[in-house]
């Protein structure tokens, strides 16, 4: 299950992009995770709360963003989406394609809860 060892890098990355003083106001870690990646949606996710249960970051939430598997055909200049993996331009066949999307794994952004205004 390489799920978990994400949910821990993804909580390392937060860790190195908000300031500890701040750990406890995230309240969502967007993703965008290809179709192809390999990764289980819900796997990553129930991993991630397993992670951050105990710590600062027991409120914050995944918010994953299933990013397709798309080409491009060199030869003809289409851009297809494709649900099987296949690399091959749908439109004239041609195997000189480019992969536009659909292995990414990263964090797109991470929201932080607006802080309390202190009263005078």
């Amino acid at each position: 299950m390489h799920e978990l060892s994400i949910a821990q890098s993804i909580v390392e990355m937060v860790q190195q992009h908000v300031p500890p003083s701040d750990w406890d106001r995230v309240v969502a870690v967007r993703l965008k995770v290809g179709v192809l990646s390999g990764v289980v949606s819900d796997s990553l996710e129930f991993s991630f709360q397993a992670i951050t249960s105990d710590t600062s970051f027991r409120r914050a939430r995944l918010e994953i963003e299933s990013i397709p598997f798309r080409i491009q055909c060199n030869a003809c200049q289409t851009t297809t989406v494709s649900e099987s993996g296949f690399a091959v331009c749908s439109q004239c066949g041609s195997v000189e394609t480019k992969i536009l999307s659909g292995s990414e794994l990263h964090v797109s952004e991470i929201e932080l809860e607006e802080p309390e205004e202190k009263k005078p």
